[in-house]
């Protein structure tokens, strides 16, 4: 974050300084970074004292600042240097599972509201300064997509981009006051439960480039249609000033069409959409699913072999390009940082394979409908892409968020694991969506043995630790409510036994 003190800090989230002086507010200097963690706090930091499910930040606000935070952002006086903001009652915060869900009494809403308060500031004071700010958004695919955007806009200069997922209104502006003078580009990635929430975000740090991924089923059971996803995702681009740039997915016709909704120019990424400004031709995946293709960027094209894995990665990276190529970058460079861009964010397509030879790719920390198909497809590809035809296994939990359509997608994703001819499906789960995926299954392929609906993670291990050979392949995927992820890196990391 910039340097401010104390009393700016106050100034600017109009709140009031409790335990310290106005005199001493004006010494004191945020110097450190902004967290809500006491356990994370740096010299001279500021520490955010937000409700949790077990405990409450105001409890160890004293514990922050021994450990060097120089003040506080709280809801009440918590016996050290702080500002204190007053408590808001908010019906439906926006946004909230996690963050404010234990908010009884708003002090949560409050602290947060501060935050964003100082974040716009902060940022508002960056741009002028020459910071681009990246904004991403998408049914699927936003988190693999902000890796690959950092990792090419890195030769151009210092980096800013939230660690996995943190894309809601406490990431969002958390990743916003990681920023200072030093900082050429932040990267956004914007995440939506209600209406209104992107652009609440936006409002925080307006886009330079705003870039939409797609419009799929994630989170159907708050939004209720699809329709009403692409109106939530089209806030992006419509925050986005007639100075900056709109990139669009255009294989995708619902985001295709928020072109009529942006001021900003339009630039068009496909594979399978002519007139597209950045696009990919002769598509191909390696035996681990990792794509090689042709990026075509105007009259210029250059060969780029991706080290992420599978055929949906495609999309992503041309994303990617088509930022950095706004940003300055040349294809060359382009290809070349995608060439080198691995998986980052945990429990995204992280795919390792043990001594035994057994290939297991972990995609455990979010499942939606197309994610799941993406992830199933990879699958297949890995199993008959090289020589011998491997055994695929996948280990499938519960897709959450979806509301009315849960049974007809979890029976429509068993169905489809049929289709790709997967070796074995175990359904870990014993909701009724779990044994709509197992009925899909079976009702598809008249399968007996090789679908099988199991009661937790542990369960689920105990049965690969039986059945693996070497040489198999495992996928693990699932809403990170299911909690598969712990399961994935075990199996990852024994062997075979």
């Amino acid at each position: 974050m910039i340097e401010l003190t104390l009393a700016q800090v106050a100034e600017i989230v109009g709140g009031r300084l409790s335990d310290v002086s106005a005199a001493e507010a004006e010494r004191i200097r945020i110097t450190g970074t902004v967290e809500f963690d006491s356990r994370a706090v740096t010299e001279g930091g500021l520490f955010l004292a937000l409700p949790g499910a077990r405990t409450d930040g105001h409890d160890f606000a004293a514990a922050a600042v021994e450990s060097g935070a120089a003040a506080v952002l709280a809801a009440r006086p918590v016996g050290v240097p702080a500002v204190v903001v007053d408590p808001v009652v908010v019906e439906h915060p926006a946004g909230t599972a996690g963050v404010l869900e234990h908010d009884a009494d708003g002090s949560g809403a409050a602290v947060l509201a501060a935050l964003a308060k100082l974040a716009a500031a902060v940022a508002a004071k960056l741009v002028e300064g020459g910071l681009t700010i990246i904004g991403i958004t998408g049914s699927s695919g936003k988190t693999s997509t902000k890796d690959l955007i950092a990792a090419v806009l890195a030769p151009l200069g210092e980096v800013i981009a939230p660690p996995g997922s943190f894309n809601n209104e406490l990431g969002h502006p958390w990743t916003v006051l990681r920023a200072t003078e030093s900082t050429d580009f932040l990267v956004l990635e914007m995440s939506a439960r209600h209406p209104g929430n992107i652009a609440a975000l936006a409002r925080i740090a307006t886009p330079t480039i705003g870039a939409v991924l797609n419009v799929g089923t994630a989170h159907l059971g708050e939004f209720g249609s699809r329709e009403a996803i692409a109106a939530t995702k089209s806030e992006l681009v419509q925050a986005v000033p007639e100075s900056g740039v709109a990139i669009l997915n255009a294989d995708d016709p619902a985001v295709a069409a928020m072109a009529d909704k942006t001021a900003a120019r339009v630039v068009r990424v496909g594979r399978d959409s002519p007139g597209a400004d950045v696009s990919a031709d002769g598509v191909s995946l390696d035996p681990l699913a990792r794509p090689t293709f042709t990026l075509r960027a105007g009259a210029e094209q250059v060969p780029v072999t991706l080290a992420v894995h599978g055929d949906h990665q495609v999309s992503n990276a041309l994303i990617a390009a088509a930022v950095a190529l706004e940003c300055g970058a040349t294809p060359q460079q382009i290809a070349a940082a995608l060439g080198a861009a691995g998986p980052v964010s945990r429990h995204r397509m992280q795919v390792s394979t043990r001594a035994d030879g057994v290939t297991v790719v972990n995609d455990a920390y979010n499942a939606n409908p197309d994610s799941m198909q993406a992830g199933l497809k990879a699958l297949a590809w890995m199993s008959r892409g090289g020589t011998p035809k491997r055994r695929s296994f996948a280990v499938l939990g519960e897709m959450a968020e979806l509301g009315e359509d849960a049974i007809t997608e979890h029976d429509r994703i068993g169905r489809l694991a049929v289709r790709l001819d997967v070796s074995r499906l175990i359904v870990v789960g014993s909701g009724r969506p779990m044994s709509a995926m197992l009925h899909g299954a079976v009702m598809e392929g008249s399968w007996g043995s090789e679908a099988t609906q199991v009661a937790d993670a542990d369960a689920a291990l105990a049965l690969l630790r039986d059945e693996l050979r070497p040489g198999d392949v495992v996928l693990v995927k699932a809403s990170n409510s299911a909690g598969l992820g712990a399961l994935a890196e075990t199996l990852a990391t024994e062997g075979g036994r």
